[in-house]
């Protein structure tokens, strides 16, 4: 049975955010394409290779994550402030010292936060434009990073620091491409990650030829979104003749999905089962107990929490003692809360 929201979270049905990000591109190409870019920040995939969860345990660390970005989409206001609130303390456990530049890295430090923001938002603009309905109209697409920088207000980085534009967009990677790094852990994780296979679960013996196709062409999807310059830093290798094939059987694949909310809903249900309780309602029209849409501004004051820049500060200043002055591991604090808001952690 599909529950209804609350009330309609920060955008709502008339949003931009609902239209890109409620097409299939989103949840699969876009979303891969997202975590591959990210790795190639140092201070990122220091903390990503310090839990190497990823690894150990990646479909969950997938389907929680993708649960947490379509709860910011979809999800209602209460549970979405909840979620960005408790992600907050999971990060507080994400500090280290990077391994190649000897520097520290903190998963809740502002401008890593725009980084992950930024290219989640980029990524599957971008996936909706090339195997989607195609480019949005230029009010659209200025409503589009108007709403990007809504969402910036669940993080701890600036809403003042979101580009509203295409331009801002583009001079942001570009100020940012001098400090990406393909280092060892960083190559290994995007090679791990676009390999689809951490998305799906254990195929029966009969399904497993389609299930290795079907990672395939998401892995050159993928790729084919990923600029020259980026896959020759990274070692990631793809024909021109790839790029092009690829475009046209993802663009009818998901293109035949999306005439089906149902069919789209059955497939997010073997993607990511955690995030299908978020997206359902929306797919199905159910309305909301409250058809509001709140500011995360708003969301925070009606639940009493703090901007997450300003959240447990005590938390993550005990972290960092344990690990920079103490020289032991930081506590799971957090970890075990968060099971009943993001899904299960195995």
């Amino acid at each position: 049975m599909t529950t209804a929201h609350e009330d309609y979270g920060f955008f709502g049905p008339g949003s931009v955010t609902w239209r890109v990000w409620g097409y299939p591109t989103s949840m699969t190409v876009g979303f891969q394409r997202s975590v591959v870019v990210e790795e190639l920040d140092p201070n990122l995939v220091a903390a990503v290779d310090k839990t190497h969860d990823i690894y150990r345990r990646p479909r969950t660390r997938y389907d929680r994550t993708l649960r947490y970005f379509s709860m910011v989409a979809f999800g209602g206001s209460r549970e979405t402030a909840t979620a960005a609130d408790v992600l907050v303390k999971i990060h507080s456990k994400a500090i280290g010292t990077e391994p190649y530049g000897g520097g520290r890295y903190d998963a809740n430090d502002p401008a890593s936060q725009l980084w992950i923001h930024l290219t989640a938002w980029h990524s599957i603009l971008y996936a909706y434009e090339k195997y989607g309905p195609g480019p949005l109209s230029p009010e659209d697409e200025a409503r589009y990073w108007q709403e990007c920088a809504v969402a910036a207000e669940l993080q701890t980085c600036s809403p003042h620091d979101v580009p509203r534009t295409r331009d801002g967009v583009r001079r942001y990677f570009e100020w940012m491409r001098p400090q990406l790094v393909a280092s060892d852990i960083a190559v290994q994780a995007m090679t791990h990650l676009l390999d689809a296979d951490v998305m799906l679960p254990p195929m029966p013996r009969a399904a497993r030829p389609v299930a290795r196709l079907v990672s395939r062409v998401l892995r050159a999807g993928t790729i084919a979104t990923m600029p020259h310059w980026m896959r020759n830093l990274s070692g990631i290798e793809q024909s021109r003749l790839t790029d092009v094939l690829v475009r046209p059987v993802l663009w009818a694949g998901f293109r035949a999905i999306s005439l089906s909310p149902r069919a789209e809903l059955r497939v997010l249900g073997v993607l990511s089962p955690m995030t299908l309780p978020v997206v359902a309602p929306i797919k199905l029209k159910i309305p909301p107990e409250n058809p509001e849409v709140l500011s995360p501004a708003q969301a925070r004051q009606r639940y009493g929490f703090d901007r997450p820049a300003d959240a447990h500060r005590d938390l993550r200043a005990k972290q960092s003692r344990r690990v920079f002055a103490d020289g032991i591991d930081p506590s799971d604090e957090g970890l075990v809360e968060s099971e009943s808001i993001l899904g299960a952690l195995s």
